[in-house]
């Protein structure tokens, strides 16, 4: 259903059709037109009217044309990009109230009343500077959920007592819900209230599973594989060293990275069996976690472990995953986005800089440097890239110091124009870990090749394509 939207006379309407942003007079044709206007309108107010319409329109046409990401990821993109502040807590709706039970992990907007069965303040990183948030368990007659406050303030909670939370957005870790409150959230004691929890019950139901099948979001699983690489290190957590067991495991239909709190004294080569694991995904990627239940057996079975330098996917099968390691994907390269070309790196944490200023440790003098941020389609999707500077010079056959020259000659920004010259239109095959955020799955490129193409073969390919469905 078109959402409807009562707008200031002589107001604009925009729409989207075929995923391009325009103006539509002063009303929808179609059913397979959306209707923006609220949404511009909504952008706008959120960004307390700091940012054009025009500029706003362009970039909705920029994330939904261009980027293919979800409206509502839009949306935040654009809020963030502009300083709207914590944009998960963005709702655009009145808030509803529900018990702890009926919350989905996809709400954006629901007031919560419920007890605070466990509490604590957190320091965390973002961005360099150090932040405290309040984290942890509320409960209601009906269940439990784990909690975050990204803006505390002043707010102090106190173990055992009730409270209304407000303007809440919810999401899913693990399969579980977990509720967080932004800076337009807010917390009140609700005074007199109780509230008595259920008795909590922990329930083990195992499934077996294939590495390769694993996805993100799946409970308790049980997996046998081969442990091919193996590590022990020593990190600080909570103020206390703490040694955390990490590598990689295969077997025949794929690989995963796993870790573990636990010494079960894992041996690189090895085959095992994993029960009552449970997998979290980092920025899209699953990890097989093995925690205090995780129980570890050696076992005889004999199998071929998959070619763990790289595993082929198409682009719709990523996209479907979420993330992955060491993924090889073939198709061609389509567009050159901005912050391609000759760069500068901050020399003590090799982050890009820009204007001479590192994010982390401010003015710096810059580190030249030399990377591609490509598109890649395959047929099935397109997904971007980010290629490094030996695979930069290796596809396109200009060094850094060939770019250097040239941009000391004519200017920075005909490096990027040559380096789009030699790789647009290309075919090519990339391998790396790719990881998914609001902007949809994405790959950090490790080793790139050029593809060579039979163009007659291929012609005759098609044709016999064709032919086949007349």
């Amino acid at each position: 259903m078109i959402p409807t939207f009562i707008n200031p006379p002589c107001a604009v309407i925009y729409t989207v059709r075929d995923w391009t942003v325009v103006p539509t007079g002063d009303k929808v044709d179609t059913m397979a037109e959306i209707e923006l206007t609220p949404h511009v309108e909504e952008i706008k107010r959120v960004l307390e009217n700091k940012v054009d319409e025009e500029v706003i329109v362009n970039e909705l046409n920029k994330y939904l044309n261009e980027y293919h990401v979800t409206l509502d990821s839009a949306k935040r993109g654009i809020i963030r990009k502009y300083g709207g502040g914590d944009v998960a807590a963005f709702t655009p709706a009145g808030a509803v109230v529900k018990k702890i039970d009926e919350l989905t992990g996809t709400e954006q907007n629901v007031d919560i009343q419920a007890k605070v069965v466990y509490v604590e303040n957190k320091s965390i990183t973002v961005k360099g500077l150090s932040k405290t948030i309040v984290s942890g368990i509320l409960g209601d007659e009906t269940g439990t959920a784990s909690f975050t406050i990204w803006e505390p303030g002043s707010v102090m909670l106190e173990k055992g007592s009730v409270y209304n939370f407000k303007n809440c957005y919810c999401k899913l870790w693990n399969d579980k819900v977990q509720i967080n409150l932004g800076n337009r959230g807010r917390v009140e004691p609700a005074s007199g209230v109780s509230i008595d929890l259920p008795e909590r019950t922990i329930a083990v139901n195992s499934s077996e599973c294939k590495i390769g099948d694993i996805r993100d979001g799946m409970g308790s699983v049980t997996v046998t594989g081969r442990i091919v690489t193996y590590e022990a290190r020593n990190v600080m957590v909570k103020g206390e060293p703490k040694t955390v067991y990490s590598g990689i495991i295969a077997d025949d239909t794929g690989k995963i990275q796993y870790s573990a709190w636990n010494d079960f004294s894992l041996k690189e080569g090895e085959t095992i069996c994993v029960k009552n694991a449970y997998i979290r995904s980092w920025k899209g990627i699953p990890q097989l976690n093995m925690g205090d239940r995780c129980e570890i057996s050696r076992v005889d079975s004999v199998f071929d472990v998959v070619d763990t330098s790289g595993s082929k996917k198409t682009i719709d099968e990523i996209t479907r995953i979420g993330g992955g390691l060491d993924i090889t994907l073939e198709g061609m390269v389509v567009d050159m986005r901005a912050g391609s070309g000759l760069i500068k790196r901050c020399p003590q944490c090799n982050r890009s800089i820009l204007n001479g200023v590192c994010t982390a440790h401010g003015q710096v003098n810059g580190t030249p440097d030399l990377r591609m941020k490509i598109v890649l389609d395959d047929g099935t999707g397109a997904i971007g890239a980010i290629v490094n500077r030996k695979d930069t010079e290796t596809l396109t056959g200009i060094t850094l110091k060939a770019a250097e020259g040239l941009a000391m000659a004519q200017g920075e920004g005909v490096v990027a124009r040559e380096v789009a010259g030699k790789i647009l239109m290309k075919r090519i095959s990339i391998t790396g870990n790719v990881m998914s955020d609001d902007y949809g799955p994405s790959m950090i490129v490790k080793s790139a090749s050029v593809l060579d193409v039979d163009v007659v073969s291929e012609a005759n390919k098609l044709l016999d394509e064709v032919e086949g469905s007349l």
